[in-house]
């Protein structure tokens, strides 16, 4: 045992996933594979999708967090990832995620009642609408980098569908692919100067014209080109004529497309720290010299060395106050990204204390609290978006994870490396690393795995022996057999250990 210990030094050094790490993730796995529709535990305060904690939102960070963690943490377990992502693009293409087009579509809100009461829209990716459409793209592109798997990539393979019983006869459908999507989000940059898609009519949002551009680069990792650089650069001239950020060093919000008329409320901290996190992928050093200042400025000492990003107000001045974490939650996806370790402790800690975590069934998540304040004075308020995703994003990120992936850290290598690519039962698993210069996999299995067996089947291992197993933990039998091209790993009695497969 000594020996094997000493053996497993080098292991100490790679990640592995903390107990609350996991429990986020397992949160995001259960919300991933409930049945169909069912988004128990997701529901806001508005049933109509249209604030910025909607389904969407929700189901497209998950992605990017899942993503994130893929890559930086656990890169030799696509099995345990890959079924989950597949199953959150799945849902956004429900029409519970995007029907609310057909009414935004029509305008004559706040922003762009000058134009009149407009045609209404079916289709959700055809017109602006780039707070859903780009999410579409980058998932379905992140799918395909992440798992070298094309199947978005076939024609009609991203449909929008709605099939009413008792109207509309034969229902309305809309049929893309990654393709033909990307493509067609890019001319609608073209068509603009690069300023941006519209979310609702008139309305060019900064933060949402994000999403495309980590899209487009991840479509040039796949394909070729240099779409994103021609997209970014194009961006930055475009907004150049009103400004990234106010002269006081906050990023402006939007422009009214028609008007030409930049719009930003004085006290949205999300609008910072959401994009913030976002650019950062492509513009760091932009990011990175206005994120003290911003930080300065919305955050409030917390008990004991917390740190809290309370909501400053409404968005617009006839909009109620609704009670969200939206500010603070975006704060510690801001903080993670940018490498702000410090920063997103001290917020980690007051969330954990003071905004009522739960666990279930070994998920970790804060649930919602449409309550903004406790007795005490001190901000309490949750909502599904921040309690489910992002303090769980935050929590999962590495500095500059956004950043690390949009540079395309993976190549053939990686691909052909020994890897976890299949798993039953109900497994822990903390970490999974192949390190090329040992030659070995690491596996460290947590303790929630319960009595089942677990089986891990390990690809990529056709010309390679048998390996030697290494263990930390012996108390429980294992076996290990080839089955056609992949090696079986059979746990039948789970207990928590590390375990490194040496060729």
């Amino acid at each position: 045992m000594a020996q094997n210990n000493a053996e497993l030094d080098w292991v100490k050094q790679i990640p592995e996933l903390d107990a609350l790490q996991a429990g986020a993730l397992k949160r995001m796995f259960d919300l991933s594979s409930q049945l169909p529709d069912d988004w128990s535990g997701m529901m806001g305060q508005t049933t109509l999708q249209e604030d910025f904690g909607s389904l969407r939102f929700q189901l497209a960070y998950m992605a990017y967090a899942l993503a994130l963690t893929h890559v930086h943490r656990m890169p030799a377990a696509p099995a345990v990832f890959r079924q989950p992502f597949d199953n959150l693009i799945q849902k956004i293409l429900s029409p519970d995620c995007w029907l609310y087009w057909h009414y935004v579509s029509t305008g004559n809100g706040p922003f762009n009642s000058r134009q009149g009461e407009l045609p209404a829209e079916w289709d959700p990716v055809a017109r602006d609408n780039i707070m859903y459409s780009a999410y579409v793209q980058s998932m379905v592109l992140l799918y395909h980098y992440l798992f070298r798997d094309a199947k978005y990539a076939d024609e009609g393979s991203l449909k929008f569908s709605i099939n009413p019983l008792f109207w509309g006869a034969g229902g309305k459908h809309f049929t893309y692919d990654e393709h033909s999507l990307n493509d067609h989000l890019y001319w609608g940059m073209v068509e603009r100067g690069f300023l941006g898609i519209a979310c609702e009519p008139n309305c060019v949002f900064q933060i949402c014209n994000q999403p495309p551009i980590l899209g487009f680069r991840l479509h040039d990792l796949i394909y070729g080109g240099n779409t994103a650089e021609e997209v970014s650069q194009g961006y930055l001239r475009a907004w150049a004529d009103f400004g990234v950020t106010t002269p006081d060093g906050h990023f402006n919000m939007m422009i009214q497309e028609h008007e030409r008329v930049v719009i930003t409320p004085p006290d949205a901290p999300w609008v910072d720290f959401w994009l913030g996190a976002l650019m950062h992928a492509w513009n760091p050093e932009f990011v990175e010299q206005y994120y003290p200042g911003q930080l300065t400025r919305w955050s409030v000492e917390g008990p004991d060395g917390t740190l809290v990003i309370p909501p400053e107000g409404p968005m617009a001045p006839d909009e109620p106050r609704v009670a969200s974490a939206r500010d603070f939650g975006w704060a510690a996806v801001c903080a993670s990204e940018v490498g702000d370790s410090e920063g997103l402790e001290r917020m980690l800690a007051y969330a954990d204390r003071f905004l009522n975590p739960v666990w279930q069934d070994g998920a970790y998540f804060y649930p919602r609290n449409d309550e903004l304040q406790d007795a005490e004075g001190r901000f309490t308020a949750m909502d599904p978006h921040t309690g489910n995703v992002l303090l769980g994003y935050a929590r999962l990120n590495v500095p500059h994870g956004l950043r690390k992936l949009y540079e395309g850290p993976w190549d053939d290598r990686h691909f052909a490396e020994p890897a976890v690519v299949a798993i039953s039962g109900r497994p822990d698993l903390r970490r999974a690393w192949f390190d090329s210069e040992r030659n070995a996999l690491a596996l460290t299995i947590g303790d929630g795995c319960g009595a089942t067996p677990v089986k891990l089947e390990i690809g990529n291992v056709e010309g390679r022996d048998l390996p030697r197993l290494i263990r930390d933990n012996e108390d429980a039998p294992i076996s290990m057999h080839r089955e056609g091209d992949r090696l079986v790993i059979q746990l039948d009695r789970p207990v928590a250990q590390t375990m490194v497969l040496a060729w």
